[in-house]
C-alpha cells in the first residue's frame, strides 16, 4: 500500500506540474476536487439505546480526490482516511491510504485507462464495480479498461483487474483473483434511418465475465464411505476437498427498446458453477431474467417490473462472510419502492442473491389537471407503487441437496416459494393548497420478512405508516418544513412516532429538529439481533443540527441520539448500531 501510495502521490505531482504549464488561462488543463468528511465526536456511552463501547473519541470517514483533464487525457487519486472509522463499518476498513488513482486516454473513439476504475455492463447483473461510501462499498477493479467504438452504434468495452478488498487487492493467503470481461452494444437505431427519423431507439448488448480465482485454501466436505463404524455400527465419513472451479464465466444478453411513449428492456443473464459461502459450496447454475416496460405522456406515467434470480452472488472471492458487503463483482436492482421518509424506510429490503427472489414492481403516477374536481386551483399528484418479493421455488431429494459438495436445490423457473421476503403497498399524494403551502400525504403497508433479511426475529412484520409533510414559504428566503409521521405494528418494536421541523434560510443555513419515539425499544447486539434479556425501554431519540452553505462548501453539526437499524441503498444494505454524540459532515468541491 504505501508502495501504490507514493506512485499515486508522483503521478499526481506530475499532472499538477503539467496543469501548471498550461498557463493560467485553464484552456488546455482543468483541475477538480472534492472533500469529504463525516465525523463523530465526544461519543456518549448509552444503555438504554445500546450504544456499546466505544474505542475511540473521534471517529471519521474522510475522502479527499483531484482530477486534472483536457480533452485528451484525465489523471486522478484519491486519499481515504478511516483510521478511526464510523460505527458499524467493518474492521477491514481501518486503515488510511491512496486506494485509488488513475490515468486515462482517448482519442478518436478509443478510451484506455490504467489504475483503478469503475464499470458497469447493462442493468449490473454480471458486473458492477461502483462505490458508495454510506453502504462502505468500493469494489473497484485496478488493471486496464479499453472502450472502442470502431463503427457507428458501434461500441465495444475490454477490461481486466484484481478488484478491490478493503485495503488490498490480494488476499492475505496468496489468493490473486483476476476479473476478466467484455462487453458489446449496438445501436441498430443509428443503422437504420426510419428508426432514426422516428425516434425509435432500439440497444442490444452481450455480456461476458470471467472470474480467475488463483490459488486458494481447500474446502473440506464430509462423505460417507460405506464402511460400518466400527462402534457405533453407523456409515463411516471420509472428508473430502471439493474440486473448486478456477474459473467462474457469467454472460448477459439484454435489449432495450424506446418508441414513442414506450420503453421496455428485457434482460438475461447466465453464471456457471460458483459454490462459495453464499450458497454454502453447493454447485448449481445462476440465472437471472429481468423484464421491464413503462409507458408515460404528459400527466401520466406506469411502470411495470419483474426479475426472477436464482443463486447470483458472484463475487471475486469466494470464502468471504456472507455478513460482508465486499467483493461483490454484480448487483442485482432491487424492485422494491426507495423510500426517503423515516418510519417508511424502518424495515428495508435486501435483495436476496441466494438462493433467489421472485420480484414484482408496478407504479402508476397521474396529474390531476388544475381547475378540474380533483385537480383544484394547483393541480393534484397521486402516485401508487406496489412491490412484492418472494422466495423461488426450492426442492431438495436424494439428488437435489444444499449440502457443500452437492448440487443445490432443484427448482422449477416459473414456481414460487412459500414465502413472503418482503411487501409495499404504498400512496402518495402531493397537493399544493396555496402559493405558500404545499402538502404531501402517504400511506404504506408492508409485509417484512425480518428472519429472511436480517438472520433473526420475525417471519412477518406487518406495519402501518402514515406519514404527512408540510412546506410553508414566507418568503424568497425563509421556509418551514415539518413531517408528522406514525407506524403501527404488533410485531418486533411495535409502533414507532417520528417529528420533525426544519427551517431554511436562504442562502446559508438550515436549521432541523427531530425526534423518533418509541415505547418499546430492545437493545441490539453489534450484530443487529436483538437482546431481549436486558428489558426495553420508552426512548426518545432527539436529534439537532444546523447545516450551513457557502459557495462549494457544506458544513453541517448535530447533535443527539440515532438509532440502531439498517442503512440501505439498491437493495444492499448496512446494519448501523446505535450512537449519541456529536456529528459533523463537510463537503467541499472545486
Amino acid at each position: 500500500m504505501k508502495r501504490q501510495a507514493a506512485m499515486a502521490a508522483l503521478a499526481l505531482a506530475a499532472a499538477l506540474q503539467l496543469h501548471a504549464q498550461a498557463g493560467d488561462d485553464g484552456k488546455k488543463f482543468s483541475l477538480h476536487g472534492s472533500v469529504q468528511s463525516d465525523i463523530l465526536t465526544f461519543p456518549q456511552e448509552d444503555e438504554k439505546i445500546g450504544t456499546g463501547t466505544y474505542k475511540d473519541d473521534f471517529m471519521t470517514n474522510t475522502y479527499a480526490e483531484l482530477h486534472l483533464l483536457n480533452k485528451y487525457v484525465q489523471a486522478g487519486a484519491r486519499l481515504e482516511y478511516l483510521e478511526h472509522p464510523l460505527p458499524g463499518f467493518e474492521p477491514d476498513f481501518k486503515g488510511w491510504g491512496l486506494p485509488n488513482f488513475y490515468v486515462k486516454g482517448s482519442y478518436k473513439g478509443v478510451e484506455l485507462t490504467l489504475g483503478d476504475y469503475y464499470e458497469q455492463f447493462g442493468s449490473g447483473l454480471i458486473l458492477r464495480s461502483y462505490e458508495e461510501r454510506s453502504l462502505g462499498i468500493d469494489n473497484s477493479l485496478r488493471g486496464a479498461r479499453l472502450v472502442v467504438k470502431p463503427l457507428k452504434g458501434v461500441t465495444l468495452k475490454m477490461l481486466g483487474g484484481q478488484q478491490r478488498y478493503y485495503w488490498h487487492h490480494r488476499n492475505l493467503d496468496s489468493c490473486s483473483p483476476w476479473t476478466w470481461g467484455g462487453d458489446l452494444e449496438l445501436n441498430v437505431d443509428q443503422w437504420v434511418k426510419a428508426m432514426d427519423e422516428g425516434g425509435t431507439r432500439l440497444t442490444l448488448g452481450f455480456s461476458a465475465v470471467s472470474n480467475h480465482a488463483g490459488k486458494e485454501a481447500d474446502i473440506y466436505t464430509t462423505l460417507p464411505t460405506g464402511t460400518p463404524d466400527a462402534i457405533t455400527g453407523e456409515p463411516s465419513l471420509q472428508p473430502y476437498a471439493l474440486n473448486l472451479p478456477a474459473n467462474v464465466g457469467a454472460f448477459d444478453v439484454r435489449a432495450n427498446l424506446h418508441t414513442g411513449n414506450y420503453s421496455f428492456l428485457a434482460e438475461y443473464a447466465w453464471k456457471s458453477h460458483d459454490p462459495s459461502t453464499a450458497n454454502n459450496y453447493t454447485y448449481q447454475h445462476g440465472q437471472t431474467l429481468l423484464l421491464s416496460g413503462s409507458y408515460s405522456k404528459r400527466g401520466m406515467s406506469v411502470l411495470l417490473q419483474a426479475k426472477r434470480s436464482q443463486d447470483m452472488a458472484f463475487r471475486s472471492r469466494r470464502t468471504i462472510s456472507n455478513a460482508s458487503s465486499a467483493c461483490y463483482i454484480n448487483h442485482l436492482p432491487a424492485f422494491a419502492y426507495q423510500h426517503t421518509y423515516a418510519l417508511a424506510a424502518l424495515y428495508p429490503y435486501a435483495t436476496q442473491m441466494a438462493p433467489g427472489e421472485w420480484a414484482f414492481q408496478g407504479e402508476l403516477g397521474y396529474n390531476f389537471k388544475r381547475r378540474t374536481p380533483l385537480g383544484g386551483k394547483y393541480g393534484t399528484n397521486l402516485k401508487l407503487n406496489v412491490s412484492h418479493v418472494r422466495g423461488i421455488d426450492q426442492r431438495t431429494d436424494a439428488t437435489h441437496t444444499n449440502e457443500p459438495g452437492g448440487n443445490g436445490a432443484a427448482s422449477k423457473f416459473f414456481d414460487m416459494g412459500p414465502e413472503t421476503y418482503y411487501q409495499d403497498i404504498n400512496v402518495q399524494l402531493e397537493k399544493k393548497l396555496t402559493k405558500q403551502f404545499k402538502l404531501n400525504l402517504m400511506y404504506s403497508n408492508q409485509r417484512y420478512n425480518q428472519l429472511v433479511v436480517e438472520g433473526h426475529g420475525e417471519r412477518a412484520i406487518k406495519s402501518n405508516i402514515f406519514v404527512a409533510e408540510g412546506k410553508y414559504q414566507f418568503s424568497p428566503k425563509f421556509t418551514l418544513r415539518a413531517e408528522a409521521q406514525y407506524l403501527h405494528t404488533k410485531q418486533d418494536q411495535k409502533d414507532w412516532w417520528y417529528g420533525l421541523v426544519e427551517l431554511s434560510v436562504l442562502p446559508h443555513f438550515m436549521i432541523t429538529l427531530s425526534d423518533q419515539y418509541n415505547g418499546h425499544v430492545p437493545y441490539f447486539k453489534a450484530n443487529g439481533s436483538e437482546d431481549g434479556s436486558r428489558g426495553t425501554h420508552k426512548e426518545h431519540y432527539l436529534l439537532g443540527s444546523v447545516t450551513y452553505t457557502a459557495g462549494a462548501h457544506r458544513l453541517q453539526l448535530s447533535y443527539g441520539k440515532t438509532r440502531a437499524g439498517y442503512n440501505c441503498s439498491g437493495g444492499v444494505c448496512r446494519f448501523v448500531p446505535a450512537s449519541k454524540g456529536l456529528q459533523a459532515s463537510y463537503n467541499f468541491t472545486f
